[in-house]
C-alpha cells in the first residue's frame, strides 16, 4: 500500500484546530503528527510514497451528507442525479460519505426495497455509501423486518407524517414502529408535517386560482410542522423512541424540539443550506423570460421555504449556535426544470418536490464561517463530526485520527468558489439549473481524499466509478 503525507496544513477538527501533519497508510489514517517529524532518523516526507503540500489551508475530514435521495422516484418522475452522478458531484464538494434512504413502497417488503438499493448503487458511487430504511407501509411484516435491519448495517428508519396515500404513517403506525426503535435502538427519523391539513389547503388554494409555485410554501404552512413535530415528540416520549426530524425549517419546530431536549428526551433535528440562506419572498420574487412566474418551481422542496420577515432563517443559524438543531444535511432530491419539474405548470401540487445541494453543502456552511455566523470548528462539526457520531459512523468516519478511514479535504480559505450553472462555475449535479445560481464563496475545496486516494486536485476529478463502498453503520452514539 502507498503512503502520503499531508503537510504544513492546519488541522481543524470539531474540538480544535492545530498546526499538524497527517499521515496515511494506503486508506487508513495512521497518524497526526507534529510537523516536521522524522522516522528513523529521517525527515518523514522524504520516507512516503506522496506529499500533498496544504500550506496555508485547513486539512478537516471529509464531510458527511446523512441525507440523500439518489434515484429517489417521486410525483411521476425520479431525482435526476444517479447514485453514479450524484456521488461524483458530492465529492467535488468535499463530502466523502452520503447517507441514501432505501425505500419500502406500499405493498412492497422492506428487505426487498433495500435489496432495490444495493442493486441502485453497488459499483455505481464515487464515494463511500450508507443507507436509512424508509418504511411506506407499517404492518406486522414491516415491524418484524425492521428489527433485523441493525444486522444489515441499517440503524435508523424514516417515517412521514406527509404524503397522505403514498408514505404517510398514522398516529397508531407511527406508535408501533417507534416501540421497535425504543427496543432495538435504531433512531426514528420523521418527515414531520401534517399532511392531510396540508391537502386540503392544496386544493383550497387550487380553486382559488392560485397555482404558482409560491402557494407550494404558503399550503405547507409553518404550523403544520410545528404541530407534527409536537405529536412526533410526544408518541417519541411515550414509546422512548430516540426521534430525529428531518429538514427542519421552522423556527417554531425548533422551539418544540429544543424544549424536548431540555427535559432530557433523546430528541434530535437537522436542518438544510436552503433553510439557512433560500426564502419564500425570493421565491415569490423570482421570474425569467424563460419560466415567468414558474421560475419559483427550482426551489420547490418539503418542507418548504420559509419566511425571511418571520425571521426562521437567522433563528435556524442560532439553533446551529446553541445546539437545538445538531448538525446540516442536504435532502438532495434535484430534479430538471425541463421534463420534471415544469409537470407542475399551472398546478404547484405536480411539481416534483427537491433541491440539489449536495455539492455545494461544506462551501455554504464554510460560508456561515466567513459570515460569523458559526466557527471553524463548529463548520466541521455540524457538517462531518456530528453526522457520523449520529449514525453509526464515527471513528472511521467524521475524524482525523489514526485508525480513521483516510477521507480528508484541504480547503482553502484563500479561494473562491462560484456556485451556480454555467461555465466557469461550481456545478456537476446532473440538473439543468442551479438553485444556488450567483452564490460567491469566500473559500475553495482544493483536495479531495476518498480512503487514501485523491479524487479531488486542483479543479480536475481523479475518481472512478466504484470507488465508494457500502458502509455498515452501528446504532446513534448520541443516546443515553
Amino acid at each position: 500500500m502507498s503512503t502520503t503525507l499531508i503537510t504544513g496544513g492546519t488541522v481543524v477538527t470539531a474540538t480544535g484546530r492545530s498546526e499538524a501533519d497527517v499521515l496515511i497508510d494506503g486508506e487508513t489514517i495512521v497518524g497526526v503528527l507534529n510537523p516536521g517529524s522524522v522516522l528513523l532518523g529521517s525527515d518523514l516526507a522524504s520516507s512516503v510514497d506522496h506529499v500533498i503540500d496544504a500550506k496555508g489551508k485547513y486539512v478537516i475530514p471529509g464531510g458527511v451528507d446523512a441525507h440523500t435521495h439518489m434515484e429517489l422516484p417521486f410525483g411521476g418522475t425520479a431525482a435526476s442525479d444517479t447514485f453514479e452522478t450524484g456521488t461524483r458531484a458530492a465529492a467535488w464538494g468535499g463530502t466523502t460519505t452520503i447517507i441514501d434512504f432505501a425505500v419500502q413502497t406500499f405493498g412492497q417488503k422492506v428487505m426487498d426495497g433495500l435489496a432495490a438499493w444495493h442493486a441502485k448503487a453497488a459499483g455505481n458511487c464515487a464515494i463511500d455509501y450508507a443507507f436509512h430504511q424508509i418504511i411506506g407501509e407499517v404492518n406486522d411484516d414491516s415491524l418484524a423486518a425492521m428489527k433485523k435491519l441493525p444486522d444489515e448495517g441499517i440503524s435508523s428508519f424514516k417515517l412521514f407524517m406527509a404524503y397522505p396515500g403514498v408514505f404517510m404513517s398514522d398516529d397508531a403506525q407511527i406508535f408501533k414502529a417507534m416501540q421497535v426503535s425504543a427496543d432495538t435502538g435504531m433512531m426514528t427519523m420523521m418527515h414531520a408535517e401534517n399532511g392531510p391539513v396540508i391537502d386540503v389547503i392544496v386544493k383550497q388554494l387550487l380553486a382559488q386560482g392560485k397555482t404558482d409555485p409560491y402557494y407550494h410554501g404558503v399550503a405547507r404552512a409553518w404550523q403544520m410542522e410545528e404541530e407534527a413535530t409536537h405529536r412526533a415528540i410526544m408518541l417519541a416520549n411515550l414509546t422512548g423512541a430516540p426521534l430525529y426530524v428531518v429538514h427542519v425549517s421552522a423556527k417554531q419546530a425548533v422551539e418544540q424540539l429544543a424544549a424536548a431536549r431540555d427535559i432530557g428526551q433523546n430528541v434530535f433535528g437537522e436542518t438544510c443550506p436552503q433553510y439557512l440562506y433560500l426564502s419564500l419572498e425570493e421565491q415569490l420574487g423570482a421570474e425569467s423570460a424563460e419560466w415567468g412566474k414558474f421560475e419559483g418551481a427550482k426551489w420547490v422542496c418539503s418542507t418548504p421555504l420559509r419566511s425571511k420577515a418571520e425571521g426562521h432563517q437567522h433563528h435556524m443559524w442560532q439553533s446551529l449556535r446553541t445546539n437545538d438543531i445538531q448538525m446540516v444535511s442536504t435532502d438532495h432530491c434535484p430534479f430538471c426544470m425541463k421534463g420534471q419539474k415544469d409537470l407542475g405548470l399551472g398546478d404547484f401540487s405536480k411539481i416534483p418536490n427537491g433541491i440539489g445541494s449536495v455539492e455545494h453543502r461544506m462551501d455554504l456552511l464554510y460560508q456561515g464561517v466567513v459570515d460569523g455566523q458559526i466557527s471553524l470548528e463548529r463548520w466541521v462539526e455540524i457538517t462531518s463530526t456530528t453526522p457520523a457520531r449520529m449514525f453509526g459512523l464515527y471513528g472511521k468516519k467524521g475524524v482525523i485520527q489514526p485508525g480513521a478511514d483516510a477521507d480528508i479535504v484541504i480547503y482553502d480559505p484563500q479561494g473562491h468558489t462560484s456556485i451556480g450553472y454555467g461555465e466557469g462555475k461550481t456545478h456537476h449535479m446532473n440538473m439543468d439549473h442551479s438553485a444556488w445560481e450567483g452564490f460567491e464563496i469566500d473559500g475553495h475545496v482544493d483536495t479531495v481524499l476518498s480512503r487514501g486516494k485523491v479524487v479531488i486536485d486542483n479543479n480536475e476529478y481523479l475518481g472512478a466509478k466504484g470507488d465508494g463502498k457500502f458502509v455498515k453503520r452501528g446504532l446513534s452514539q448520541y443516546l443515553i
